[in-house]
């Protein structure tokens, strides 16, 4: 999910041009149909100007931020940025890909009660081996084998037996995984299954390590425990919706950024104990709690009932460096980045989602080249120049 909150990037790439404006349909609350043409200066700089940072669906963490500020509690927070869901509860482990690790292998440091099981089996408790610094597990002719490394490698069979399949390490307190030449602690287990490294742990634990990375632990309570919410149940969902893989959910911004026991802060954690189990549920199930750094003034609609389109009268907040925005970009970059375009002559955007400044995020434009045409979405043209987000106006 793009929705950072984390200190705003000082100047991402930008855009700019002189424009004409022309809008051909005034606003109302569906997709609008429009007519803007900016030609691109003798200067080759194009100008723009835009509002939020992510996509705009569900919950504005500076929204929330700024609904705190105002004296609004997490439940009011969260019935405004996702209407028509309930909070409800959920336990259990989840199961985290820890995508950093790409050794093909699962390496801990030894530690007093360090125990290997195959998963759903018996538990081995690991002796104490002189010089040992590192436990691994790796897969050798398509069989799991557990071995320790003393100056040399050795195998280990646990209870005098070999492995076989998944395996993992567990203890009563934390595990520290070898990972990308440093360490990292983890609760819960560290699985090996598949070639991944894959921390299982209770979803209340693992929000405890998002959060902070998703959010400032140190904004208003409130606003920390509607992200400690949010958060859990976006997990809770994609639990649900992938209950069979060999994990259920990744560590990156392409799931929800987890730091393990490191990123926690003393905070946050307040604010997931004080959450404990707490999700939104829509129709008696995990909601999809999408959320983003800032809608801009304005949410966009998302693919729930509950990610709606609306006014957010709460993300403009001084507190909010990203509510508005401008960046320039140069016309040699978007033709490096479309070659067929030959000669970059002007943008023409023709479509927008009809809410707000200028009419909202756009949906569609078109590139007009001395050689070719290039038409794509306002998303695609985001994500291709680094802007903040889709709702961007020219000029």
């Amino acid at each position: 999910m793009s929705r950072k909150v984390r200190r705003v990037p000082a100047a991402t790439v930008g855009l700019a041009l002189l424009a004409t404006l022309l809008v051909s349909a005034p606003p109302s609350a569906a997709s609008r149909a429009v007519s803007e043409t900016y030609r691109v200066p003798a200067s080759g700089t194009l100008k723009l100007t835009g509002h939020g940072y992510g996509h705009g669906h569900g919950m504005s963490q500076y929204g929330a931020q700024g609904a705190a500020k105002q004296g609004l509690t997490y439940p009011q927070i969260l019935a405004f940025y996702y209407p028509g869901t309930a909070l409800g509860r959920a336990a259990g482990p989840i199961r985290v890909l820890i995508t950093a690790d790409t050794d093909n292998d699962v390496r801990v440091v030894p530690v007093s009660g360090l125990q290997v099981r195959e998963v759903g089996g018996p538990s081995y408790t690991l002796p104490t081996i002189s010089k040992n610094t590192t436990w691994r597990l790796r897969t050798v002719s398509g069989s799991t084998v557990l071995e320790y490394y003393n100056g040399s490698w050795h195998r280990h069979r646990p209870g005098g037996k070999a492995l076989s399949g998944a395996a993992e390490f567990l203890r009563p307190g934390d595990l520290t995984l070898r990972v990308a030449g440093t360490t990292r602690v983890y609760h819960g287990t560290l699985r090996f299954i598949e070639s991944n490294t894959v921390n299982v742990l209770n979803i209340n634990h693992y929000v405890k390590g998002v959060v902070p990375r998703e959010m400032p632990a140190s904004w208003e309570r409130a606003a920390v425990r509607s992200q400690a919410v949010a958060a859990r149940t976006y997990a809770a969902w994609e639990r649900n919706a992938h209950r069979t893989r060999s994990y259920q959910t990744c560590d990156t911004t392409s799931c929800q950024v987890y730091g393990g026991v490191g990123a926690e802060d003393s905070r946050s954690n307040d604010a997931v104990v004080a959450t404990s189990n707490r999700v939104l549920n829509y129709g008696g199930k995990a909601a999809f709690t999408q959320f983003g750094s800032s809608s801009g003034g304005w949410l966009s609609k998302g693919s729930m009932p509950y990610l709606v389109a609306k006014a957010d009268k709460y993300d403009g907040h001084s507190g909010n460096p990203v509510h508005d925005w401008d960046t320039t970009l140069r016309r040699a970059t978007i033709q490096n980045a479309y070659p067929r375009l030959g000669t970059l002559r002007r943008v023409l955007v023709t479509q927008r989602d009809g809410h707000g400044a200028w009419y909202g995020r756009v949906e569609k434009m078109t590139l007009d080249g001395g050689k070719a045409n290039v038409t794509l979405s306002g998303d695609e043209f985001r994500s291709r120049f680094g802007l903040r987000s889709s709702w961007f106006h020219f000029g």
